[in-house]
C-alpha cells in the first residue's frame, strides 16, 4: 500500500515526479469555470434570491414527487436491489465542475470501485447551475467506465436550474415540470420570480450523444426521486435532499420519518453535511424537528450520515446515546474546488477531541495549498509561500498538538510564518484573536476557497469506499492528488470500522 499525506509528504502529493495519465481524459474547454467569473455568479443567484425572498424548493420538489408517482414510481421511494449480504459501493460528492480535479479522481476510483456495486453522488453533480447540457463532459464522460449504477441525491447547485437536468439522468428521462402558477404582482415571491434563473433548451443530439456513453445495462439506473432510500444486502442506505438552502420540506420530513423505522442499519447521505468544521448543522424539517434528530434516535439505527457540499473529508466519530457512535462524515472532494481545512478549530465539544477527528487534507496541506496559491496570485512569492513542512508546523503550533505527519526534518515556527498562517485564516486555540478566526473561516468558506481552483497537482481530492458485511461496515476514505504514484495505488488517508450488530 502506497504512502498516505499521515505517512510522508509524498504520500500528500508533494515533489511528485511524474503527473497522473488522467489528463488524456479531460475533454477541451473552450472556457474552464470560474468562480470569479461575473456570469458564473450571475447563473448561480438562485440560491441567494432564495435566501432574500422565500425558497420555493419545496413547491417544486414536492411537484417532481407527484408527477414521478403519476409514472409510477414506487409510493415508498425505496429501491430494492439484489446485493448479497457481502458487498462494497462507492461514495464522491460535489463531482461536477469538469475540469483537471475531477477527472484526476477518475483512474483511481476505477481502480479502487472495479468490484463495487454501485456508486452514489452526494451533492452537487453538476456546477455551476446543473444544466443539462453540461452533462457530458461532467457525468457520462468521466464516469463512462464505471460498470455499475450510479444513484445520487442533488446538491444546492442541481437546484439552480429547478432540478430539469437531474431528474433526466436519474428519474428515467422525467419531463420538465409545467410552468407553476404565477405569484401575486408586487410581493416577495413576484420579485423573486422576475429574477429567477431558469433553464434554457438543451441541445437534444448532443444529450443523447452523451447518454450513450452510459448506456449498458449493468449501468442503467432508476430512482424514483431527488430523495429515496436503498436496501442493499443487510443495509438501508437512505438519500435526502437538502434543497438551496439545506432545509427539508414537510413531506419529505414524513417519509424520511417513515422509512428510517426499517429495522437495518443505516447510512444516510445527504447533501448537506449534519457535522462540519467541528459545528453541529442538524437540518431543520419543516413543521418542526430536524433531520440529526431522526439520525439519533436509537430506534432508527443509524451508524453514518455522510454529506458533501463541503469540498474535503472530515469524520467526526460522535457518541449519540451511551455507548452508541454515530460517524458523521463529510465527503465532498469528489472533484470541485478544495475547501480549506486549515480554518478548521480545535475539534472540542460533544465529547470529540483531536485525537477522534480526521480530515483530508491536513491541515498542514491545506495551509501550504492556499499560501502557494496566494503567493501566485498576489506575486508576493517570497512572503506568502510556505513549504509543506513549515505549513504543519506552525498549524501545530497554533492548535497546540503535534504535527499529523509522521515527522521528518522539523521547520523553524518563524515571525513570517505565523503571519501568513494568520492572514490565511488558520484555526487556532481559543484565546485573545480567537474572535477573529470565525468570520474569517466564513469568509474562506463562501469566497476564497471557490477563488482557489487550481489546475496542477497536488489537488487533494478523495473519495470513500464502504464494504459491507453483516456485522460491520468499512469504511475508507481514498486520496486523488493527480500523480502517477497515488493514480496507480490510491492511498488510504482514513478508515474506520463500524459496527452494525
Amino acid at each position: 500500500m502506497s504512502d498516505s499525506s499521515r505517512d510522508s509528504a509524498e504520500g500528500a502529493g508533494w515533489r511528485a515526479p511524474e503527473p497522473g495519465d488522467y489528463r488524456r481524459l479531460v475533454p477541451a474547454q473552450g472556457r474552464k469555470l470560474s468562480w470569479l467569473d461575473p456570469r458564473t455568479l450571475w447563473l448561480a443567484r438562485n440560491g441567494m434570491l432564495a435566501s432574500w425572498f422565500g425558497d420555493p424548493t419545496g413547491r417544486t420538489r414536492s411537484r417532481w414527487v407527484a408527477q414521478q408517482a403519476a409514472a409510477g414510481a414506487p409510493a415508498d421511494k425505496v429501491i430494492r436491489r439484489p446485493d448479497p449480504d457481502r458487498f462494497a459501493f462507492l461514495v464522491a460528492g460535489d463531482t461536477g465542475e469538469g475540469g483537471e480535479p475531477q477527472y484526476a479522481v477518475v483512474p483511481g476510483l476505477l481502480r479502487v470501485g472495479q468490484d463495487t456495486q454501485f456508486m452514489i453522488i452526494a451533492s452537487d453533480v453538476i456546477y455551476p447551475v446543473g444544466a443539462t447540457d453540461d452533462y457530458a463532459d461532467k457525468f457520462f464522460r468521466p464516469y463512462q467506465d464505471y460498470p455499475a449504477p450510479i444513484y445520487a441525491v442533488p446538491g444546492n447547485h442541481d437546484w439552480y436550474e429547478n432540478l430539469d437536468g437531474f431528474m433526466r439522468v436519474f428519474c428515467d428521462d422525467a419531463p420538465p415540470l409545467p410552468p407553476a402558477p404565477r405569484s401575486r404582482p408586487l410581493t416577495r415571491a413576484w420579485l423573486r420570480d422576475r429574477l429567477w434563473h431558469r433553464p434554457g433548451p438543451a441541445d437534444e443530439a448532443a444529450f443523447a450523444q452523451a447518454r450513450k456513453l452510459r448506456s449498458a445495462s449493468a449501468q442503467l439506473s432508476v430512482q424514483p426521486g431527488p430523495y429515496w432510500a436503498i436496501d442493499a444486502g443487510p443495509i438501508r442506505i437512505v438519500g435526502i435532499d437538502t434543497g438551496l438552502l439545506g432545509t427539508v420540506d414537510a413531506e419529505q420530513g414524513a417519509w424520511l420519518r417513515e422509512v428510517s423505522r426499517d429495522p437495518r442499519p443505516k447510512i444516510l447521505i445527504t447533501g448537506r453535511p449534519l457535522y462540519v468544521n467541528g459545528e453541529q448543522r442538524p437540518c431543520p424539517i419543516e413543521g418542526g424537528g430536524t433531520v440529526d434528530e431522526i439520525v439519533r434516535d436509537p430506534a432508527h439505527r443509524y451508524v453514518a450520515a455522510i454529506g458533501g457540499d463541503i469540498h474535503n473529508y472530515q469524520r467526526y466519530p460522535l457518541r449519540v446515546d451511551g455507548d452508541r457512535t454515530v460517524q458523521y462524515i463529510v465527503a465532498g472532494g469528489g472533484g470541485a474546488f478544495t475547501h480549506a481545512t486549515h480554518t478548521i478549530p480545535p475539534v472540542h465539544g460533544d465529547g470529540l477531541t483531536e485525537d477522534d477527528f480526521r480530515c483530508y487534507p491536513l491541515r498542514g496541506d491545506s495551509l501550504a495549498f492556499y499560501s502557494r496559491i496566494y503567493a501566485r496570485r498576489t506575486r508576493l512569492r517570497r512572503f506568502f509561500t510556505l513549504t509543506e513542512a513549515e505549513a504543519a508546523a506552525v498549524v501545530a503550533e497554533r492548535l497546540g498538538d503535534r504535527p499529523a505527519r509522521t515527522p521528518g526534518t522539523p521547520a523553524l515556527v518563524t515571525r513570517r510564518t505565523r503571519l501568513v498562517a494568520a492572514l490565511l485564516g488558520t484555526g487556532r486555540r481559543p484565546g485573545r484573536a480567537a474572535r477573529f478566526h470565525l468570520p474569517l473561516r466564513k469568509l474562506y468558506t463562501g469566497l476564497l476557497s471557490p477563488s482557489c481552483a487550481t489546475h496542477t497537482p497536488p489537488f487533494f481530492k478523495s473519495f470513500l469506499r464502504i464494504d459491507v458485511t453483516p456485522d460491520a461496515l468499512r469504511l475508507r476514505c481514498h486520496a486523488a492528488t493527480g500523480n502517477l504514484a497515488q493514480e496507480l495505488d490510491p492511498p488510504v488517508e482514513d478508515e474506520v470500522t463500524i459496527p452494525l450488530t
